[in-house]
């Protein structure tokens, strides 16, 4: 739930003003942040959603191959249903690897700049 209330300071520190945040919105920099957060979230949130659709498709559609056994008792519905969350896992570690070395760095800078500027 969004307020009107801003943050707390830290002691000694001014909070930037509206305009000063509308013009780092509109620097360089700061399209490259969203250019870096964009061109890795969303292809791969797209590519997600395909893939979970595929999965539910088959399911609803293939029961012949999804019921195939791949070995004992296991059969291609149970490895691919499970290959959900092991997808889900890997890109929540890609992602937080993909923050840590190109967002974060980029945030930080924008954010010193706009703390040393007060």
């Amino acid at each position: 739930m969004a307020t009107e209330t801003p943050p707390p300071a830290t002691p000694g520190t001014t909070l930037p003003t509206a305009e000063e945040f509308t013009q780092v919105q509109q620097s360089a920099d700061f399209a490259e942040l969203r250019r870096a957060h964009r061109s890795f979230a969303f292809p791969l949130t797209i590519a997600f959603i395909a893939w979970y659709l595929l999965y539910v498709l088959l399911s609803s559609y293939a029961d012949g191959f999804m019921g195939t056994r791949v070995v004992g008792n296991l059969n291609v519905a149970l490895v691919l249903g499970l290959a959900q969350f092991l997808t889900t896992f890997l890109i929540a570690w890609w992602y937080a690897r993909h923050a840590a070395t190109e967002l974060d760095p980029k945030a930080a800078a924008i954010k010193s700049r706009m703390e040393s500027a007060e």
